[in-house]
């Protein structure tokens, strides 16, 4: 089974996406910050990743650019936030994202892209 993990310091964003996530037959874990993610990265890899951008003590942005740093598999990172500008998209894939979502995200808009990301479907 796939593991997620994702990464929102808002609670309620974490339970949203869990739920569909779990739905679609996905282990996940949640972190609250981008400090706690990366130590549970270090721990046991995950093979997604689901970050938001505004976050305390490690923001998205950060904890991208300090995951994709480390001696570990390089999987894929969705970034989901609420912040929608070009300049933002920008920074989150120069700071490591595959993809960028804005939210809330609709349950397909999340699934669709993790199954193309993890090679469970074809394009």
């Amino acid at each position: 089974m796939k593991r997620i993990l994702i990464i929102d310091d808002a609670a309620t964003v974490r339970m949203f996406h869990r739920g569909i996530l779990e739905g679609a037959g996905y282990q996940v874990e949640e972190a609250v910050n981008g400090v706690e993610a990366l130590e549970k990265a270090l721990l046991t890899p995950f093979d997604l990743y689901i970050v938001d951008v505004n976050m305390p003590k490690l923001d998205g942005y950060g904890f991208l650019r300090e995951l994709r740093n480390q001696n570990l598999p390089q999987v894929p990172a969705i970034m989901v936030s609420t912040e929608a500008t070009a300049d933002d998209r920008r920074r989150a894939y120069a700071a490591g994202a595959n993809l960028y979502l804005v939210k809330p995200t609709r349950p397909d808009q999340l699934v669709a892209p993790i199954a193309l990301l993890l090679g469970e479907v074809s394009p």
